[in-house]
């Protein structure tokens, strides 16, 4: 290190011998805020911590849907670029301008795919290697509302495993997910390595206290989620817990079946549906902390933001076991619920954890800070490398 900047070599790949510089990162998502989700967040969270460090300099690379946000921002001190993104109302994210700008030899000395699932990452990969740019991959994998998009993950995690053995590093927010896409993508044992999300939120405003009977779950509203088997299993919960009721946390496409639900089972009355700012983090730890038990019924969840925020604040959290969430099962910070019992069993559950102790003190969680200092001791090891791939002719 010369003066906390790295050293960087001048040759094929990301280094310039004898200049002293940060070394150029290009974070490649779908999204980013203000729209919200476990990988914007991932996003936010460690960027606004790399930021700090003299000898790394990160860019965001989104995609718009939209076509109203800024192309050229700036949030929480990370420079922010967003290209066009086709259809605008399908999370196909079609955005070919992904190559031209993840493709800039010499803008970029690190290209670090955040996930797998649509065409955004594979044109930063292909980009990367076509520039002789270096690449790394968060895989960030995710469930969906659609049968057959699940059922195509194996195929797709195939086909994904050529570009996904040339890059540099591959990351796993769990050891399930590492497991997963290591036989899915046929990687090299020990190829994936594991660096799971943080939890940490602000501390809760003064005075902030659970609600007796408040039940809360928190993500996007989509079917795969997991919210309306909370809402089902709620009639039940209130013949042991008459106060019960649930507050949902979060938006999306699936807010007007959730609420027919709850109007044909009798409880609209005792189920909210609101979403909180992104940036308001402290809002956040207080809707989590004024929960008796926070209730996680997804089909799927690589390593799930919502649950480590809720164990931050020091309240109990009740999960189906399944794909990520049976990780925290197993390390015993979750209450689990076999998800192929009945909705009665499952009401059983959430009022046992209602009456019962968070199983983890907070200050054992993984933090952010730990996960944002992984990384840059990563990306420094990877400086210290040569581009995988030759320079274009």
């Amino acid at each position: 290190m010369i003066g906390g900047v790295l050293p960087i070599a001048e040759d094929a790949g990301p280094r310039v011998r004898g200049v002293s510089r940060p070394l150029r990162i290009l974070y490649v998502c779908n999204r980013y805020l203000p729209e919200l989700g476990g990988v914007e967040t991932h996003v936010r969270e460690v960027t606004q911590r790399l930021v700090r460090e003299e000898d790394l300099q990160i860019t965001v690379l989104a995609t718009d849907r939209t076509r109203k946000l800024s192309r050229d921002d700036v949030i929480n001190g990370t420079p922010v670029l967003r290209v066009p993104s086709w259809p605008r109302r399908r999370d196909y994210y079609l955005a070919p301008r992904i190559l031209s700008v993840a493709g800039q030899r010499g803008r970029w000395d690190l290209v670090h795919c955040q996930g797998i699932h649509s065409p955004v990452p594979v044109m930063a990969m292909l980009a990367a290697r076509r520039a002789g740019i270096p690449y790394l991959v968060t895989f960030h994998t995710g469930g969906h509302s659609q049968a057959l998009r699940n059922k195509l993950r194996p195929v797709q995690w195939r086909a994904l495993g050529p570009l996904l053995r040339d890059a540099v590093a591959l990351i796993g927010v769990s050891e399930f997910e590492a497991r997963t896409l290591s036989r899915g993508a046929r990687l090299a044992d020990g190829s994936v390595r594991v660096i799971r999300n943080g939890g940490t939120l602000p501390p809760p405003a003064p005075g902030t206290t659970s609600v007796p009977g408040r039940i809360v779950s928190s993500g996007r509203l989509e079917r795969y989620k997991g919210h309306h088997r909370v809402i089902e299993a709620l009639p039940h919960i209130t013949a042991a817990v008459p106060d019960a009721h649930v507050v949902i946390l979060g938006s999306g496409a699936y807010e007007p079946h959730l609420a027919e639900l709850a109007r044909r089972l009798r409880v609209a009355d005792r189920v909210t549906i609101r979403s909180i700012d992104p940036a308001d983090r402290t809002a956040m730890a207080g809707a989590l902390a004024e929960a008796n038990v926070v209730a996680a019924l997804s089909d799927y969840e690589a390593h799930p933001v919502g649950i480590m925020e809720a164990l931050s604040v020091g309240r109990p959290v009740v999960g189906f076991q399944t794909s990520g969430i049976a990780e925290l099962v197993d390390e015993g910070w979750v209450y689990g619920i076999d998800p192929h019992s009945p909705v009665s069993e499952v009401a059983s559950q959430i009022v046992a954890a209602m009456s019962s102790q968070p199983l983890i003190d907070p200050n054992a969680l993984p933090t952010w800070d730990g996960c944002a200092r992984e990384l840059a001791e990563l990306y420094r090891s990877l400086a210290h490398r040569s581009a995988p791939f030759p320079a274009p002719v």
